[in-house]
């Protein structure tokens, strides 16, 4: 059948229309898919709070490696400052994104889930309840429908088949006059042969045409039962599109950080941070700690005295806490500038410089034999200091450039001792100078 009973509609519809036997399956399996839907938007969300999860903890090693790496560079001031707060950010955005992972799982996903087990009831012998009352209700509206429309196109057949053998008899009559050697007897049963035929071709029509008629008055009544089954699909159906859509606007909500009062609030104070830099007061801060603003003490007359035997190195000046008088300190005009408190830089913490001074060309910091300019004017002195031996408790890689790295067990030489960062001088047996902390070597008995 492939004619819908639909008079506003007048076109003839193809066979993959709903009316037809059977295509209500379509919707019944819509039913199906409904269930299968949920499981999938939960495996959407779990899949992206996994996400969430991976980035927030991507987003906090980041931040700390970098962290570590600044603090042991040798950027300084507020500058440094203003580049801690980028990993600042950071942290705080990663405790966001995890926030969010953990609303996905456990209030979204969870509400999902509970709403497909309340609207999907699971049978003993498998499938769902919902999808077999669809079934029964479509299989019984359409039964009777379906069993007159049967009865039609076996009468069509019948029809069809009578036509067929109409023409036929008629086509051999027709011949059966041209032909000389057929005698009366077999031209009149030809001729009887036609009657019959045409006889059979008026019971048949009538008879398709009865059934016809009957079919199409249990037409309205059909498409009637069918509408109100699927009018209850429907409405099963729409329960799940509205609660797609509401869950969906829960996703967005805990998605969208713009809207997250906090998520501002750190992109604030990244911007004052990196707007309180300083590039002057930076200067000034370098001028006073580590260039000509720095405190000196210059050369002055000193008395003999008979408890001085000997002549002091302007480091062991320095390292004597008493034995030693001097008669006068000058300095420079900047040194009244370290009196201002100055953020601590990390670039203390990683550079020191010579004490000893000599007009040698060779103890110049400042002169280089490289042609290409590559030494380091303020690499430090690796020659002072007692020399002790000391063995790696632990294995240590070296995380900077001027960083030793050993195996716990591993030997080398101390050449200097550990300063207030917890930090010591020491040097391999191949012989690479270098920092190591103070805390993984234990001195050799």
């Amino acid at each position: 059948m492939s004619v819908a009973y639909d008079d506003s509609v007048g076109v003839e519809v193809s066979s993959d229309s709903f009316w037809e036997v059977g295509n209500y399956k379509r919707t019944v399996k819509r039913i199906d898919d409904g269930h299968r839907l949920c499981s999938d938007l939960m495996n959407c969300l779990h899949e992206r709070a996994r996400i969430e999860k991976a980035y927030a903890q991507q987003l906090t090693e980041w931040a700390r490696r970098w962290r570590q790496l600044v603090e042991k560079g040798p950027q300084y001031g507020t500058v440094e400052k203003a580049w801690m707060a980028v990993m600042s950010e950071a942290e705080r955005v990663s405790e966001l994104h995890l926030e969010v992972r953990a609303s996905l799982m456990s209030e979204d996903l969870e509400k999902i889930k509970t709403w497909q087990k309340d609207a999907f009831h699971k049978q003993m012998m498998g499938g769902f309840k919902e999808t077999k009352e669809a079934e029964d209700g479509f299989r019984k509206a359409q039964k009777p429908w379906a069993k007159k429309l049967k009865e039609v196109e076996a009468a069509k057949k019948a029809h069809h088949a009578a036509c067929k053998e109409e023409k036929l008899a008629i086509s051999r009559e027709a011949n059966s006059k041209a032909d000389p050697s057929l005698n009366p007897e077999q031209l009149k049963k030809l001729q009887d042969k036609v009657e019959k035929c045409k006889q059979d071709v008026l019971k048949t029509k009538e008879k398709y045409e009865k059934s016809l008629k009957e079919l199409d008055q249990g037409t309205p009544q059909y498409m009637e039962n069918m509408e109100q089954v699927f009018e209850q699909c429907q409405q099963f159906e729409e329960k799940r599109l509205r609660f797609f859509r509401e869950v969906l606007l829960e996703v967005q909500k805990h998605l969208d950080l713009s809207n997250v009062a906090g998520y501002k609030a750190i992109y604030r104070d990244l911007e004052q941070s990196i707007k309180a830099a300083d590039a002057v007061e930076d200067l000034r801060w370098f001028r006073a700690n580590h260039g000509p603003g720095m405190a000196m003490n210059w050369p002055q007359f000193e008395e003999w005295s008979a408890d001085l035997n000997r002549t002091l190195s302007r480091r062991e000046k320095k390292k004597a806490s008493d034995g030693v008088t001097l008669t006068g300190i000058s300095q420079t005009g900047d040194q009244a500038l370290q009196s201002k408190p100055s953020s601590v830089s990390s670039y203390e913490k990683t550079q020191s410089y010579p004490a000893d001074w000599s007009d040698d060309e060779s103890n110049n910091p400042f002169s280089s034999t490289d042609a290409n300019g590559d030494s380091n004017p303020f690499d430090e002195d690796t020659t002072s200091g007692t020399e002790v031996r000391v063995r790696a408790l632990y294995d240590y890689e070296g995380q900077e450039h001027d960083e030793l790295s050993f195996k716990a067990g591993d030997e080398l030489t101390k050449i200097e001792d550990e300063d207030e960062q917890g930090w010591c001088k020491g040097r391999l047996d191949s012989g690479q100078v270098g920092l190591y902390p103070a805390n993984y070597v234990e001195a050799i008995q």
